[in-house]
Protein backbone atom coordinates (compact mmCIF):
# COMPACT_ATOMS: atom_id res chain seq x y z
CA UNK A 1 0.00 0.00 0.00
CA UNK A 2 1.63 3.03 -1.12
CA UNK A 3 1.81 6.20 0.98
CA UNK A 4 -1.57 8.33 -0.92
CA UNK A 5 -3.97 5.41 -0.32
CA UNK A 6 -2.47 5.79 3.18
CA UNK A 7 -3.21 9.42 3.22
CA UNK A 8 -6.43 8.96 1.55
CA UNK A 9 -7.56 6.02 3.87
CA UNK A 10 -6.48 7.63 6.97
CA UNK A 11 -8.31 10.85 5.98
CA UNK A 12 -11.48 9.40 5.18
CA UNK A 13 -11.67 7.73 8.87
CA UNK A 14 -11.01 10.68 10.39
CA UNK A 15 -13.71 13.19 8.46
CA UNK A 16 -15.99 10.35 9.37
CA UNK A 17 -14.85 10.55 12.84
CA UNK A 18 -15.34 13.99 13.37
CA UNK A 19 -18.92 14.04 10.97
CA UNK A 20 -19.89 11.07 13.54
CA UNK A 21 -18.79 12.79 16.73
CA UNK A 22 -20.63 16.39 15.64
CA UNK A 23 -24.15 14.37 14.54
CA UNK A 24 -23.81 12.38 18.68
CA UNK A 25 -23.28 16.18 19.88
CA UNK A 26 -26.21 17.79 17.88
CA UNK A 27 -28.01 14.94 18.85
CA UNK A 28 -27.44 15.53 22.84
CA UNK A 29 -26.99 19.32 23.04
CA UNK A 30 -30.19 20.39 20.32
CA UNK A 31 -33.13 21.47 22.38
CA UNK A 32 -36.19 19.50 20.64
CA UNK A 33 -36.45 16.53 18.99
CA UNK A 34 -36.87 18.32 15.48
CA UNK A 35 -34.18 19.73 15.68
CA UNK A 36 -32.18 16.79 17.13
CA UNK A 37 -33.29 14.93 14.28
CA UNK A 38 -30.44 16.78 11.66
CA UNK A 39 -27.48 15.49 13.85
CA UNK A 40 -27.57 11.77 13.10
CA UNK A 41 -29.72 11.76 10.29
CA UNK A 42 -27.15 14.37 8.13
CA UNK A 43 -24.03 13.91 9.81
CA UNK A 44 -23.38 11.07 11.09
CA UNK A 45 -24.85 9.13 7.79
CA UNK A 46 -21.83 11.48 6.13
CA UNK A 47 -19.54 10.16 8.72
CA UNK A 48 -20.81 6.41 8.46
CA UNK A 49 -20.32 6.98 4.73
CA UNK A 50 -16.94 7.94 4.57
CA UNK A 51 -15.53 5.26 6.92
CA UNK A 52 -17.59 2.90 4.56
CA UNK A 53 -15.52 4.24 1.77
CA UNK A 54 -11.94 4.36 3.49
CA UNK A 55 -12.58 0.63 4.25
CA UNK A 56 -13.17 0.39 0.96
CA UNK A 57 -10.05 2.01 -0.31
CA UNK A 58 -8.33 -0.22 1.93
CA UNK A 59 -9.20 -3.73 1.10
CA UNK A 60 -9.59 -2.53 -2.74
CA UNK A 61 -6.00 -1.53 -2.35
CA UNK A 62 -5.20 -4.38 0.15
CA UNK A 63 -6.37 -7.18 -1.89
CA UNK A 64 -6.50 -6.51 -5.37
CA UNK A 65 -9.95 -7.01 -6.20
CA UNK A 66 -12.48 -4.09 -6.23
CA UNK A 67 -14.00 -4.45 -2.60
CA UNK A 68 -17.97 -3.56 -3.29
CA UNK A 69 -19.45 -4.63 0.68
CA UNK A 70 -19.08 -1.40 1.54
CA UNK A 71 -21.13 0.22 -1.61
CA UNK A 72 -24.30 -2.12 -0.20
CA UNK A 73 -23.54 -0.75 3.89
CA UNK A 74 -23.76 3.06 1.79
CA UNK A 75 -26.84 2.62 -0.48
CA UNK A 76 -28.89 1.02 2.37
CA UNK A 77 -27.79 3.90 4.37
CA UNK A 78 -28.60 6.84 2.11
CA UNK A 79 -32.21 4.79 1.76
CA UNK A 80 -33.06 4.49 5.05
CA UNK A 81 -31.91 7.54 6.79
CA UNK A 82 -34.52 9.72 5.22
CA UNK A 83 -37.46 7.13 5.64
CA UNK A 84 -36.47 6.62 9.51
CA UNK A 85 -36.08 10.19 10.11
CA UNK A 86 -39.40 11.21 8.40
CA UNK A 87 -41.22 8.47 10.81
CA UNK A 88 -39.84 10.09 14.08
CA UNK A 89 -40.80 13.45 12.71
CA UNK A 90 -44.58 11.99 12.13
CA UNK A 91 -44.34 10.42 15.19
CA UNK A 92 -43.46 13.54 17.15
CA UNK A 93 -45.97 15.67 15.29
CA UNK A 94 -48.59 13.36 16.23
CA UNK A 95 -47.62 13.52 19.93
CA UNK A 96 -47.61 16.81 19.92
CA UNK A 97 -43.95 17.21 21.59
CA UNK A 98 -43.31 21.06 23.18
CA UNK A 99 -40.94 22.97 20.25
CA UNK A 100 -38.39 24.92 20.76
CA UNK A 101 -39.26 28.95 20.31
CA UNK A 102 -36.68 31.46 19.38
CA UNK A 103 -37.41 33.05 22.23
CA UNK A 104 -35.92 30.12 24.72
CA UNK A 105 -33.08 29.77 26.01
CA UNK A 106 -31.00 26.23 24.62
CA UNK A 107 -30.58 23.89 27.07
Amino acid sequence: MTMAWELLVAALVLAGGVFCFLGALGLARLPDVFMRLHGPSKASTLGIGCIALASMAYFSVREGTPSVHELLIIVFLVMTTPVSAHLVAKAALHRDLPRWNRGDAPR
